[in-house]
């Protein structure tokens, strides 16, 4: 009687070792920030995001800004961030854009660096555009008493 060859499984090992070196790669590759503010706003699950439009209010304290306008064709790679050139503490006088916020020049301990902190350099971590688009989850999020809508 033969017997049945097991299949040896997977290790857990070896799936975060796959998804560390698969998350090393897309890191190493310059990230191309495009959106799609030209599509039609009938296109099915699109929305046409205006280039410029006024500030939306914020939900909650402390909530990062929304971007008020396209970012169609920014970059922000480990060489260059996009974003600075209007926002950047030499620049925003400039362009009338707002001034990065001090709290990006802070280190996770606390320490004032002369350049934006690394873990703040990458924008759309927590900054994203403005849409009116509808939750693609419905939700009951209400915003918090005093801001909002």
């Amino acid at each position: 009687m033969k017997s049945n060859v097991l299949k040896k499984p997977l290790s857990l090992c070896g799936v975060l070792l796959s998804l560390v070196v698969a998350g090393l790669a897309f890191a190493a590759s310059d990230v191309d920030l495009q959106q799609s503010p030209e599509v039609s706003a009938t296109a099915e699950g699109q929305i046409n995001m205006p280039k410029q439009q006024e500030k939306m209010a914020l939900n909650y304290v402390n909530q990062p800004p929304m971007i008020p306008h396209s970012i169609d064709g920014y970059q922000v790679t480990k060489n260059t961030n996009r974003c600075l050139q209007c926002h950047g503490v030499d620049t925003y006088r400039t362009t009338g854009a707002p001034r990065i916020s001090p709290t990006h020049f802070m280190d996770s301990d606390g320490k004032v660096l002369g350049n934006v902190a690394p873990r703040r350099y990458f924008c759309l971590q927590c900054h994203v555009p403005q849409t009116d688009a509808a939750p693609i989850i419905g939700n009951n999020f209400q915003p918090m008493q005093g801001f909002g809508h």
